[in-house]
């Protein structure tokens, strides 16, 4: 947010600040949700680059294509393991994985 914006914002009497302020979140907290929203972003990307459609990777994992696509918006009801499951049966390497982590 630019200086002006945030300045006309404060003056009305709105706070600004990050989304961990406002909700209240710790860093581990905050981490788990970078963490979780990467692996999304990643499944996505890598079902594309297979050009899989939702629907085939759910029959790949067993599971429903709304499943896959709550697992691609990183949506609260699903696990990180369930996640990183999906990733090694399309065919994601470890390495790979490695990598969405350490970003």
């Amino acid at each position: 947010m630019n200086k002006n914006k945030r300045a006309k914002l404060e003056k009305k009497g709105w706070t600004v600040g990050s989304p961990d302020k406002f909700l209240g979140l710790s860093p581990e907290e905050s981490a788990y949700i970078e963490l979780k929203i990467a692996l999304g972003e990643f499944m996505q990307q890598k079902r594309k680059e297979k050009r899989l459609t939702q629907i085939q990777v759910a029959e790949l994992i067993h599971s429903g294509q709304s499943r896959v696509a709550k697992m691609e918006k990183a949506e609260k009801s699903v696990s990180v393991d369930l996640m990183i499951r999906s990733l090694f049966a399309m065919g994601t390497t470890k390495k790979e994985l490695s990598k969405v982590l350490n970003n």
